[in-house]
């Protein structure tokens, strides 16, 4: 396949967007800011249209039968597009993989409240699923809707663009509950307006993760972090696009500081690996001409590079495999041929070589007397690392 046509699993294919984000500096008295600035406004942006991108995926994903999401379709501005077969599959993979992560994280001891942290959420639409299971049949007991507290910290433009269907449809905001108070506040504008929302399970901060270090003040949002829960945090295509030092800040301020070395933490990444070879620099030069840095990938490259990453956030198992392996170890037999008969694959090679380039990595600590990470370790030794 010709280099400038080679795909990724972010299918971010132009630079417009749709964020509707506060302008800073802008109109008539505004204060006038300086080119660096400017610049790095718009480099802001384009991070954060990348999640209109991201849902037009997924939304592809559920129209062609791979994925059950009668979700999406709210958080997609305009119209969606159709993805090529392999970028369908790969949001498949991918989502299914995290999904089977966060369902074995909440699965044990599940009268035990826990909590989920899911940095750069944008339009995620987990949350919603996780909320409208109904108890069905599950092993021999009754699947509920998860006892959880979820989470969802990102860019102010993009939190705002969250939250304005979900104030709009009942679809959405029937299972979000009622506004939560603060302690510390009687002013409702911390608890819900254009762009936060505290709920009793369902949390909407709009905080740039750059700002967050442990010399630095927590946001006053952040004291609805309950810090001696079992937390789940993930990044999916989050962390990647900060400096690998401020990236480590962010996971360091999570995984060290915020949460008492009592509390059982785990954290979830996805992201691209194997910039090197030749698939990996034309992935990255097609990003790249559409302004996307993904400033972590050259250290964290590799499975091996993330599981040492994971080690030094001070987490003590780790677990990681690449998409294609996923595919062709973490799917069941019956769901692969279901899904393999939905749209024919005809460049095997090419899918094989794309989702070779992206993985789900996961580390844990704590919590051994209660199992709460025993499914991470399985998958783990399941998928072998490939």
């Amino acid at each position: 396949m010709a280099a400038p046509h080679i795909p990724n699993l972010n299918t971010l294919r132009n630079a417009r967007g749709t964020s509707r984000g506060r302008g800073r500096g802008q109109g008539s008295g505004g204060p006038s800011i300086t080119s660096y600035e400017e610049d790095k406004i718009a480099k802001d942006k384009i991070v954060q249209q990348t999640d209109q991108d991201a849902s037009v995926s997924r939304l592809s994903a559920v129209e062609a039968g791979y994925l059950d999401d009668p979700f999406a379709k709210y958080f997609v501005s305009g119209e969606g597009q159709r993805r090529l077969p392999i970028i369908n599959r790969g949001t498949y993979v991918r989502t299914k993989a995290i999904d089977n992560l966060v369902d074995e994280f909440l699965s044990k001891n599940p009268a035990q409240r826990k909590q989920i942290i899911s940095l750069g959420a944008g339009s995620d639409t987990r949350f919603f699923r996780l909320m409208s299971r109904r108890p069905v049949p599950h092993g021999r007991g009754i699947q509920e809707c998860p006892n959880v507290i979820y989470h969802e910290i990102d860019f102010q433009a993009n939190t705002i663009q969250k939250l304005h269907p979900i104030r709009k449809l009942s679809e959405l905001c029937s299972h979000v509950g009622a506004p939560m108070t603060i302690s510390h506040s009687t002013n409702p504008s911390e608890v819900y307006n254009d762009d936060t929302l505290h709920a009793d399970q369902y949390h909407v901060h709009p905080v740039d993760l750059r700002n967050l270090g442990p010399s630095r003040p927590a946001p006053r949002s952040f004291d609805f972090i309950d810090i001696a829960l079992p937390t789940l945090i993930i990044s999916e295509c989050c962390l990647c696009y900060l400096p690998p030092a401020a990236a480590d800040t962010v996971a360091l301020y999570f995984t060290r500081h915020l949460f008492p070395d009592s509390t059982p933490v785990g954290l979830i990444l996805y992201e691209p690996i194997h910039p090197n070879d030749p698939f990996g620099k034309t992935m990255v030069s097609n990003l790249a001409a559409r302004g996307i840095v993904l400033q972590t990938l050259k250290r964290y490259g590799s499975l091996e590079a993330q599981a040492a990453r994971m080690k030094s956030y001070g987490l003590e198992g780790t677990g990681g495999a690449s998409v294609k392996n996923l595919w062709d170890k973490g799917v069941e037999g019956n769901e692969k041929e279901r899904v393999a008969g939905l749209e024919m694959v005809d460049e095997v090679e090419e899918w094989e070589l794309l989702a070779g380039h992206y993985c789900v990595a996961w580390g844990w600590r704590g919590g051994p007397e209660d199992g709460v990470w025993d499914g991470w370790q399985s998958m783990a030794e399941q998928l072998g690392g490939n």
